[in-house]
């Protein structure tokens, strides 16, 4: 079932026109090394960088927001839709010319220019909602621009950017985004050309699917020595040859996150061990999620993915009785 159909089975929570209200999400989807901030901080605040070569700008971090948001106001058109929750990180500083030779403690503040390398941001639809295992999760839209990942130095040429369509779990803001839900590279060469491949994207995500898939995992769960096995072979995991890699379920998340899955195993009230020591796949999941609140801007998303489809190769192992290399000697 494709996007658009699942939109019109939701009749009784469509809120009329003038009921429509713009607010912003509670709670922080990523974490690490970032800091919240506002579309007009972006729009009024921060230089533009320009592709050194030919002096032509990129495209803003302001203009991608402002025009994924418009595109979700055309997608959904009758219901609410909030304000985007923006995260930005790598800040880039400058000054004017006239402040040249200053010391830096001696500049005013309109002699400071600033950009921001990297910039995460989701937009909640809120009236689109399912509960699953009890928490309520809301259909949410977002994207990455890292300018990291693009030659600045050079002419301009297509630039990246990274989008997705999926849920955020309203108990803890965790995301939870599917393979056919996300593009890790957007080429563009115009802000005009975003509603195309953002339209594409969007109206390709099987929702129905993704949710069906999700319903399913608290159905399924390791026992406590399980867990145990699954943490040390992520954990070996990282410390493989290429060639052992080769053909086993990729491990996308870190040590530290690692460690920080078992930390909640033990501590999350929402999502910790059952009293016997087991945890279905579900509070896993969003264990992995919690943990990738850790990482960069330019990596949260594809370990979200990564996270997903992890889960999912556990639950069909389990499923179909058939060997894993996490859960396995």
């Amino acid at each position: 079932m494709e996007l658009i159909t699942v939109q019109n089975n939701i009749e009784n929570q469509i809120i009329s026109e003038n009921e429509v209200i713009t607010r912003t999400s509670n709670g922080n989807f990523i974490e690490a090394n970032t800091k919240k901030v506002s579309l007009e901080h972006l729009k009024r605040d921060c230089t533009i960088p320009v592709f050194a070569k030919d002096n032509e700008t990129s495209i803003s971090h302001y203009q991608f927001i402002d025009s994924t948001q418009e595109i979700a106001r055309q997608l959904f058109p009758d219901v609410e839709i909030m304000q985007p929750d923006i995260r930005v990180s790598h800040i880039i500083k400058g000054r004017i010319p006239s402040a040249i030779g200053k010391p830096a403690k001696e500049l005013l503040e309109h002699e400071k220019t600033l950009y921001y390398e990297r910039c995460a941001f989701v937009i909640e639809i809120p009236s689109i909602k399912q509960i699953i295992n009890g928490n309520e999760l809301s259909l949410t839209i977002g994207g990455v621009r890292a300018y990291n990942q693009e030659n600045l130095y050079s002419r301009k040429s297509l630039e990246k950017f990274k989008l997705f369509i999926g849920f955020k779990n309203k108990v803890c803001t965790n995301l939870c985004v599917s393979t056919d839900g996300f593009s890790n590279e957007i080429r563009i060469g115009s802000i005009s050309e975003l509603s195309d491949k953002a339209m594409e994207l969007f109206e390709g995500y099987n929702m129905q699917q993704h949710l069906e898939l999700m319903h399913e995992l608290p159905n399924y769960e390791l026992s406590e020595k399980q867990f145990a096995q699954f943490i040390g072979k992520a954990r070996m995991y990282g410390h493989l040859s290429k060639a052992e890699q080769n053909g086993l379920f990729p491990m996308a998340l870190s040590d530290s996150q690692i460690n920080q899955v078992v930390k909640q195993y033990y501590t999350c009230d929402n999502f910790g061990r059952s009293a016997d020591g087991s945890v279905n796949l579900w509070n896993l999941y969003n264990l992995f999620t919690e943990a990738n609140k850790g990482s960069y801007i330019d990596s949260n998303f594809e370990r979200n993915v990564n996270a997903f489809e992890l889960v999912q190769n556990l639950g069909n192992s389990i499923k179909n009785s058939t060997n894993n290399w996490f859960l396995h000697n």
